[in-house]
């Protein structure tokens, strides 16, 4: 009897379940994480809503991911054998993703907090609320 020598490298994977996909290429940090994004309805494969984690994706898929109320356009080039680090990752997939959208906020300055006279004493409550609302970007209440 005669056996096939083992070949040391393993055979490329053609297929792959969408959750583990997004799992080795580090879009999600956990597959718990990667299978909620895809049954949520935020993932499209070739313009296609899923909502099952085991849909397959193969090399020229083209995925849309919406996270964090940003659009993320990947292109799988390749299917991934195990999660590797962050440049292996990135390997197996092209981002096609638009530049993101400026906001109208980012381009107006933040309004100033509170203001006191230096040694006029504590705050006050209305003064601690200015001033938490200026330094997390916050719009104060009316009070």
């Amino acid at each position: 009897m005669t056996s096939k020598p083992a070949s040391k490298t393993p055979s490329p994977v053609e297929r792959q379940r969408l959750d583990k996909w997004l799992w080795f290429t580090r879009i999600a940090k956990t597959r718990t994480l990667a299978t909620r994004l895809v049954e949520t309805g935020k993932a499209r494969v070739n313009r296609t809503r899923v909502t099952k984690a085991s849909r397959m994706v193969h090399a020229g898929d083209v995925i849309t991911l919406v996270i964090h109320e940003q659009v993320r356009v990947l292109k799988v080039l390749a299917c991934g054998t195990r999660r590797g680090p962050a440049a292996e990752a990135s390997e197996l997939y092209e981002d096609m993703s638009p530049p993101p959208a400026r906001h109208e906020t980012a381009s107006r300055p933040p309004p100033s907090p509170a203001q006191r006279d230096k040694g006029a004493g504590r705050p006050t409550k209305r003064d601690r609320r200015k001033i938490l609302a200026w330094i997390f970007n916050k719009q104060p209440s009316k009070e």
